[in-house]
């Protein structure tokens, strides 16, 4: 199968390569998928370049942890799944460490391939996994927001426009920020009541004027160090500010007393790793909303798998709004 790896970090054009690789056999509790489409998501980039730190997770990586496709064989043990059924990937290589979906065949445990509605395309369903399921973590999976208000640190982003949608849902009263005014027309339609820009308007004073002096019981927070001032003027007493990154400020300054005084709870959300019981939660609500209609992630540019070093370069530099994959 054609794929592609890379065996040491640093710059997409620098160290991924493109070639031929075996397809893989899957074991006891695993199915093989044949990708369509790999999603790229700045993790991958991070990680693949090496601004995470660590080591390599094997000697060569076939990057990405998202995906879709069709199930083109079962392991041993796997029960309620069969060959051709339509499917979504989500933590590829978590437990065959290098094993990402930039190939033309992944293996993943039985779990990990979620059923993907028919209305649903396959680069659609390739960005569901790392954003979903991080904004299911941040916004929903501990308990309803119904009547809450919640603020979305970035609602026309990935994550951003997936909370948006499911604080609404839930009967949230929803607050986003963005940073112009494409990407306030993206979260007003993801189901935003208020957008506020943050390079034209004073984030704290404007949501202090929505929410009130109380502030908002929620924040899903996509730059912790760079916004951790303004989260901790407008939480609420008792109020969560759940993070998923912190890229600006990768070491933030922690304003300790500003949230201890107010009994904040402070979420550090990694979509890569979460609770069984919170993935499994989260599985059946974006299930439940594809098929509902809702959950549509914005498709910002398809690249072939040939193209992967400049799908890369495209999420890492901003380049476009919304999701970038990948295309066997």
């Amino acid at each position: 199968m054609r794929g592609a790896w890379y065996e040491r970090m640093g710059p997409a054009r620098e160290v991924l390569t493109m070639g031929d690789l075996p397809v893989p056999k899957p074991s006891h509790g695993e199915v093989l998928i044949k990708i369509k489409a790999s999603g790229v998501n700045p993790h991958d980039t991070k990680r693949r370049s090496g601004w995470l730190g660590g080591a390599l997770s094997a000697p060569r990586v076939v990057p990405h942890s998202d995906g879709a496709g069709v199930v083109a064989a079962l392991g041993e043990g796997v029960r309620g799944v069969r060959e051709g059924d339509r499917v979504f990937v989500y933590r590829a290589g978590s437990t065959r460490p290098g094993e990402g979906t930039a190939a033309e065949y992944v293996v993943v445990p039985q779990a990990n391939a979620i059923r993907l509605p028919d209305a649903v395309s396959f680069a659609e369903g390739a960005c569901l996994g790392v954003p979903a399921f991080t904004a299911y973590h941040a916004t929903l999976s501990d308990g309803s927001v119904a009547g809450r208000a919640v603020l979305v640190q970035g609602g026309a982003g990935a994550v951003g426009a997936v909370a948006v949608e499911l604080a609404r849902w839930s009967g949230a009263k929803v607050i986003a920020t963005v940073s112009s005014p494409e990407k306030a027309a993206i979260a007003h339609a993801a189901g935003a009541d208020w957008v506020i820009d943050y390079t034209r308007e004073d984030v704290i004073a404007r949501v202090s004027e929505i929410a009130g002096t109380s502030g908002v019981e929620r924040i899903v927070e996509v730059d912790f160090g760079a916004n951790v001032s303004i989260d901790a003027a407008v939480i609420a007493v008792g109020g969560t500010v759940a993070s998923y990154s912190s890229t600006r400020v990768r070491e933030p300054v922690l304003p300790y007393y500003d949230f201890a005084l107010k009994g904040v709870r402070l979420l550090f959300v990694q979509g890569m790793n979460m609770p069984r019981e919170i993935r499994e939660a989260g599985a059946r609500t974006i299930v439940a909303l594809l098929e509902r209609g809702g959950l549509r992630p914005r498709i910002a540019r398809r690249f072939a798998l040939r193209e992967i070093a400049a799908a890369h370069d495209c999420v890492e530099t901003g380049q476009v709004i919304g999701n970038v994959v990948v295309e066997p």
